[in-house]
């Protein structure tokens, strides 16, 4: 490691510990001695100067918190001394340039994708099963546990044998300590060579709830069934429900006139029993899927990727490493003609100016600001507020404020202009940068980032986040290589290297590019998918941070 501390921008007044600090250790950076007053772990901050209560503190170049009363020099950052502040935004003209990366050994590069006919390409093949409402998540059930099963979709229950195991040894009085895991069951080999999975979206709406509720929910749905991962859909409705199965066809149809995708609808209520509806969904969906096996992987251009960029389980290293190699990764993407999706409006906060002053149009920053202040205001009006959204495991190792949090994580975006701004649920037509209003919960938010049609997640984590997304690949990127040895059954990347000084940002953020070529041409597999890591949560427009 070449230091043991690292300051991100000339203008901060802390420095980050890349390692633990002693209390009393003396260290030199940049021509300047410190001595800590007290035990700085890895990830956390110390001042590098003595503050009077009320200061400005700064990280990035930017405020991210003011202190709560006077702080000493070489006195570890904390809740109790700092509390978020960030700076007032508002739009102005700036003439924005930024300068695009090196992108001369992507060019020409090609994935082998799935053409829609719409001429957009899917990184995978699925067939995807849709509830019109929760009354149907036992149905889906039963016929995912049939179709996985037979078909080659299941991942192998070792847990199973273990409970097995266990039940035997327990009848028979014998040691339960002395049972260990059984290794990994290897599923059937699949039946249908070209299709990558059969995908359900359980969900609790539909009805019952309010009729915005329902309204949103379908124009999710829908954008699921248009998403260019997916070749063919089954619905299954009770009837009676809120959200009708013509509402959610109109919603495709708005989104996209000229939808030609299998599409089976199955109703309960007007089935001659439980049992029929079930037959008859396996049967036509199987029939489908022998439709939809017979496409074929082909090569695209890079410029067809979608790639949505995420954090969750972050930790004080998230903005040193991982994010800023996803960032160069997004630049890099966005440089060959591709599309990047930004979201988690909470944790923009604090990096709001910067967004605005990036973004191509006057009209684009104004909805921008639109969205963020009715979020936020929504937020206080339930007695919160974004800077309530750093969670206990993201201040015990180091996020101390939300803005330090924010802007960290606003630097997975990477440094190009924006040319888009959408809210939930709307589609990204544009090329470059894309923010896309979503919670920065971490399954409502990748939920709503294929909802605007990402075909690749990175998915960066400090601390370790188990989960995916039903029709887009998510790819975990470790910050640090601990967390990587350590959770290495669902980590696919380790940027620690950045940390050690062994490699640079642009080094690791190409190398993570040429991985996700590797997994949209289906040659490489996250672990998140082979987990079926198929985590889906909509978003009811209410307080979410």
């Amino acid at each position: 490691m070449k230091n043991k501390v690292l300051k991100i921008n000339p203008k901060d007044n802390v420095l980050v510990a890349l390692q633990d600090i002693q209390i009393g250790e003396k260290i030199r950076f940049e021509g300047q001695h410190y001595e800590v007053m007290e035990n700085i772990p890895a990830k956390h901050k110390f001042f590098i100067e003595n503050l009077p209560k009320g200061s400005d503190v700064l990280m990035y170049g930017i405020l991210v918190g003011k202190t709560e009363f006077e702080v000493k020099k070489g006195e570890r950052m904390s809740v109790g001394n700092t509390k978020h502040a960030a700076e007032p935004y508002a739009y102005r003209a700036k003439d924005y340039h930024w300068t695009a990366p090196d992108i001369s050994q992507f060019k020409g590069r090609t994935f082998d994708g799935y053409y829609r006919s719409n001429g957009e390409v899917g990184t995978a093949n699925y067939w995807l099963f849709i509830p019109a409402v929760f009354c149907e998540n036992r149905n889906l059930d039963i016929i995912k546990e049939a179709l996985h099963n037979e078909l080659g979709y299941a991942v192998g229950d070792k847990y199973k044998e273990y409970t097995h195991h266990l039940l035997g040894a327990f009848q028979k009085g014998e040691d339960l300590g002395n049972i260990s895991l059984a290794p990994v069951i290897e599923p059937k080999e699949r039946v249908f060579k070209n299709i990558d999975g059969i995908k359900f979206l359980n969900h609790s709406g539909g009805c019952g709830g309010t009729r915005q509720d329902s309204a949103l929910l379908s124009k999710l749905l829908a954008a699921y069934a248009d998403h260019p991962n997916v070749a063919g859909v089954t619905v299954l409705s009770l009837g009676c429900q809120h959200l009708q199965v013509e509402n959610l066809k109109k919603d495709l149809q708005e989104r996209n006139p000229d939808f030609d995708k299998p599409l089976f609808v199955f109703e309960q209520q007007t089935a001659q029993s439980e049992e029929t509806l079930i037959k008859q969904a396996i049967h036509d969906t199987f029939i489908g899927l022998i439709e939809i096996n017979k496409m074929e992987r082909k090569p695209a251009g890079l410029e067809k990727l979608v790639l949505g960029v995420k954090c969750g389980g972050s930790d004080g290293f998230s903005g040193i490493s991982a994010n800023p190699a996803v960032g160069y990764t997004a630049d890099l993407l966005v440089s060959l003609g591709g599309k990047v999706l930004l979201a988690e409006f909470p944790e923009l906060c604090g990096a709001e100016q910067e967004m605005i002053d990036r973004s191509v149009s006057r009209e684009i920053a104004e909805k921008f600001i639109r969205l963020m202040t009715e979020y936020d205001a929504l937020a206080h009006q339930a007695g919160s507020g974004f800077y309530m959204n750093p969670s206990p495991g993201n201040i015990k190792d180091g996020l101390i404020t939300d803005a330090i949090k924010s802007v960290g994580a606003a630097r997975k975006g990477g440094l190009s202009p924006v040319t888009d701004v959408l809210d939930y649920t709307e589609k990204a037509t544009q090329s470059g940068l894309n923010l896309v209003c979503t919670p920065g919960n971490d399954v409502e938010a990748t939920t709503g980032k294929a909802a605007a049609g990402a075909t690749l997640i990175l998915f960066t984590t400090g601390l370790g986040t188990p989960t995916g997304n039903p029709v887009c690949p998510t790819i975990k990127v470790a910050t640090n290589s601990a967390l990587a040895v350590r959770m290495a059954d669902i980590i696919d990347i380790d940027t620690g290297p950045i940390i050690e000084g062994e490699k640079t940002i642009a080094e690791m953020g190409e190398d993570i590019l040429n991985y996700c070529i590797e997994v949209a041409s289906g040659r490489a597999i996250p672990k998140a998918v082979l987990l079926n890591q198929d985590d889906f949560i909509p978003w009811k427009k209410g307080v979410s941070l």
